[in-house]
């Protein structure tokens, strides 16, 4: 498996390498266009101002001219000729059939016309052309007409050696070479510098993990490196650290209070079946231990039933089945549920309904929400008590108050009754048969719906529960 260290050189490399290449054939190219435009254009203005002087003459070239071609067709070329063909621009006169008539004493002998050039010029065009020449450098020329009376009496041609261009195009493309090898060499070494400042922090972030456990969730991770992006890295890091620890945390305070509450009710059912075995007991008896025993089952399964609940909120909320759930109908059908119990402990049990809007909801989890409200407010209310249930619209939202006239709960409970397991009276809650859950998972339905839960008491008066949830968006 290849390094990311490896990728981010190779990465750095090819973008350089591909940039100096584009950098290289645009420089070249620029340069190329520019020397031949030049050129083309000191061609085309010598060769104009000859065809202007001709055409100012009378049109009849000297005769030492005429002999100055023709021992220039037969002659040799000597070092200095070619020398001054190198850095001369030289004049070649052809009459209008393609014969030379004069020619500079820099000028080379060339093919002749072709007769295409030939026709375009006869029709006052001018031509460039580029003339390849064998082991030599390539020549360029200019081929214009002469004028005499409205008519072509000569054709002009201007010509010179590109030896300079060419000559110096090859040592920019010799240097273009260098200089990007040179480049991409420092290119590879400093892209180490480079992947070592990137990678750093993330090497420091990786033996910071490697170092964590479920014991060693405290470990947090401090980044030096001057950069914003890498400091916010750190942070979420750090941040991930801390949640994990917090569920770790309760995880490991679920398990210990979950073992606990199996625990109690364990050891009386163990105690009682012991105690019944040490010696022979009448049938009334045994059915004491075993009507005793029956009570520590039931609170079991009340617990077990509880925890599995808690369960499926430990980690993703449960799927919700949302539908638009009106709250009063569902209120008033649990208390004509509860009546009975209300009535066997002499509670009256009441509704204060106003108009609301119906919420998007789950109509089972809302009715296990409602059912533990009113469950947690029977069992701490006095006999001849009150629990009143009232619903009423508050802005974009609808919210359900369970009011008791119990004993009320002291401050110093009342940020901790929707912790797990947690009790303000334990002995007593025991003995109502409650496990410290209920309140626990009213909070887990509410948040599951994207609403809260809260309580105020008062020691002495009693205390009022209050879910809040969203309403449903009214159609238009």
């Amino acid at each position: 498996m290849s390094s990311f260290r490896s990728r981010i050189r190779l990465s750095a490399l090819l973008l350089i390498g591909s940039l100096l290449v584009a950098f290289s054939v645009l420089l070249y190219s620029g340069l190329s266009i520019i020397l031949h435009r030049y050129l083309d254009a000191r061609l085309l203005a010598f060769g104009e101002a000859w065809a202007e002087f001709i055409e100012d003459t009378t049109g009849s070239l000297p005769e030492s001219a005429g002999q100055t071609a023709a021992s220039g067709l037969h002659g040799q070329d000597s070092d200095e000729d070619r020398e001054l063909r190198e850095v001369a621009l030289s004049i070649t006169v052809h009459a209008t059939d393609g014969s030379v008539v004069w020619k500079g004493p820099a000028a080379r002998i060339l093919p002749a016309l072709p007769a295409a050039t030939l026709s375009n010029v006869l029709r006052g065009e001018t031509v460039y052309d580029t003339i390849e020449v064998p082991n030599a450098p390539s020549i360029r020329r200019i081929s214009l007409p002469v004028f005499r009376d409205g008519k072509v009496k000569y054709i002009l041609q201007t010509e010179s050696s590109m030896h300079f261009i060419e000559h110096a195009l090859r040592q920019l493309g010799m240097l273009l070479v260098v200089i990007s090898i040179s480049i991409l060499a420092m290119a590879w070494v400093g892209s180490r510098w480079v992947a070592d400042q990137a990678l750093t922090p993330v090497e420091a972030l990786s033996s910071t993990a490697e170092q964590i456990s479920g014991s060693s969730l405290k470990t947090r991770v401090s980044l030096n490196a001057p950069y914003a992006e890498f400091q916010r890295l750190a942070r979420a890091f750090n941040a991930m650290l801390e949640r994990l620890q917090h569920v770790f945390e309760a995880q490991r305070r679920f398990i210990a209070d979950a073992a606990h509450e199996l625990k109690t009710p364990l050891t009386v059912i163990m105690g009682s079946l012991e105690v019944t075995l040490k010696k022979a007991r009448s049938a009334q008896e045994y059915r004491e231990v075993l009507v005793s025993n029956l009570g520590q089952v039931e609170r079991l399964i009340a617990l077990t039933r509880s925890l599995l609940t808690m369960a499926r909120f430990a980690g993703e909320r449960p799927p919700l089945h949302v539908t638009s759930l009106t709250i009063e109908p569902l209120v008033k059908d649990l208390v004509g549920e509860l009546a009975v119990l209300a009535e066997n402990r002499h509670i009256t049990l009441a509704v204060d309904a106003r108009p609301a809007p119906p919420v998007l909801g789950d109509e089972g989890w809302v009715r296990h929400m409602l059912i533990n409200l009113l469950d947690n407010a029977l069992r701490y209310t006095s006999s001849g008590g009150t629990v009143t249930v009232s619903i009423e619209e508050v802005g974009n939202t609808v919210v359900i108050a369970v009011q008791d006239t119990g004993p009320g709960i002291a401050p110093e409970h009342l940020p901790h009754l929707f912790e797990r397991f947690y009790r303000a009276e334990s002995a007593r809650d025991r003995e109502s048969g409650g496990v410290g859950l209920g309140l626990a998972i009213v909070k887990e339905i509410a948040e599951a719906h994207g609403g809260t839960v809260r309580v105020a008491s008062e020691v002495g008066k009693g205390s009022v529960f209050t879910v809040t949830l969203p309403a449903a968006k009214r159609e238009a």
